[in-house]
């Protein structure tokens, strides 16, 4: 596919420009040159960390042969009959729903010649959780993928994308629910230090279908996990969860768009994250449209985030736009702060020290995601991880880090 499919990126006026500022209005295009080089001034750029997300703003080719920056273990899938073969752009199903909305998407979509592509057969019930590992090979190679998950009508099913390592990684996840099938997907970030990682996931959710989008965030210097999900078909449900601990130096952001179109749709966004140290960042912009043919909608979208020490700074900016009047409900809710000394004041009140104490708050705030998992391998590791991420806020010695 390389039709340019775009809106303008300014509404024009006699003597000055109007940015856009609604997501679903937001350009798109499969051509690079169409977006240009972000300059921070852009809606959707002007939080992120663009010096250092620099490599991935560059069209030009990248891994070939032994220098692959991204080690694929793919073989819980194989085993599971989910690989399907994907050979150029225009392979089914790739590109049924995907439309690049900035310059990193469209060179991964422009450089990764054969998707990834894993499909849940129609009407099969897998029981286990099912987990691709995603391995960097170094913080100086880059890699474009284009990966597609595919539920087919019936099926239920829970992937895992976990990436870990370190690179430049420019990745975009297309995800096709289709009719009455149930899929979890869960992408979690367990890079290290030094890895840089732009994702934009998109979704479609069809009749009578349900997605559980999960994005879980520790590793990386920066990792930006951008996912939209458009509840297309009667009565498609969808809930978006998200987790993040950003430490000192690490930007972690993830701008998420839920678009209710169909009749009677249900869906639910919660996204919490722990900053601790200096240049400790988080982003979260959250948008939900709820359009003029979506009746009977029920919607919902929280963001929380918890400062533990000074020079952390989390941004939170939650949007809801109603197109019709028709609806079941609608809300949303977003809540930055430190400690909350009321609940610190019982723990110490019950002998408990004040370490321990505020240990224990931040593993029940953050624990409320964890056990949304369903899948105890990443539930354990990810318990684990946050464990360590107090130890070191204390200055403790980390314990040794074992991969999911």
């Amino acid at each position: 596919m390389t039709a340019t499919e775009t809106t303008p990126a300014h509404l024009a006026t006699e003597d000055r420009f109007v940015p856009i500022q609604t997501r679903s209005e937001r350009p798109t295009s499969f051509d690079p040159a169409d977006f240009g080089t972000p300059t921070g001034r852009e809606v959707n750029w002007r939080l992120s960390d663009l010096k250092r997300l620099a490599p991935l703003l560059v069209d030009e080719e990248t891994e070939t042969g032994a220098e692959r920056a991204i080690e694929y273990g793919l073989a819980e899938l194989e085993a599971a009959g989910m690989l399907v073969e994907s050979t150029g752009h225009d392979a089914a199903p790739r590109g049924e729903i995907f439309r690049p909305e900035d310059v990193v998407s469209a060179i991964a979509w422009k450089r990764c010649e054969n998707a990834l592509h894993i499909r849940l057969p129609e009407g099969k019930v897998q029981e286990e959780a099912v987990i691709a590992r995603l391995h960097g090979t170094g913080a100086d190679r880059h890699a474009n993928a284009h990966i597609v998950v595919e539920a087919m009508p019936g099926s239920v099913g829970t992937i895992v994308l976990h990436h870990s390592g370190s690179a430049r990684y420019a990745q975009n996840v297309e995800v096709i629910v289709r009719e009455g099938a149930r899929l979890t997907l869960i992408s979690v970030q367990d890079w290290q230090d030094d890895a840089v990682h732009a994702s934009a996931h998109q979704a479609v959710v069809g009749d009578g279908a349900y997605l559980k989008h999960m994005v879980v965030s520790f590793g990386g210097g920066v990792v930006r996990v951008n996912p939209s999900m458009r509840l297309a078909g009667h009565r498609a449900e969808g809930e978006m969860f998200g987790l993040s601990f950003s430490d000192s130096g690490q930007h972690i952001e993830s701008q998420v768009f839920m678009f209710h179109e169909g009749v009677e749709t249900r869906g639910d966004v919660l996204y919490k994250g722990a900053l601790q140290g200096e240049g400790a960042r988080s982003v979260w912009i959250g948008d939900v449209l709820i359009g003029q043919d979506a009746t009977g909608t029920d919607s919902y979208e929280k963001n929380q985030n918890l400062v533990l020490t000074d020079g952390a700074r989390a941004d939170s900016i939650p949007n809801l736009e109603i197109q019709t009047g028709d609806i079941a409900g609608a809300g949303h809710a977003s809540a930055t702060g430190r400690f909350d000394d009321e609940q610190l004041f019982y723990l110490q009140s019950r002998g408990i020290e004040e370490e321990e104490a505020r240990r224990l708050v931040v593993i029940g705030f953050l624990m409320e995601i964890v056990q949304k998992i369903g899948v105890p391998e990443i539930e354990e590791r990810l318990a684990d991880a946050i464990e360590e991420e107090l130890r070191r806020g204390a200055g403790l010695a980390p314990a040794s880090k074992a991969g999911a």
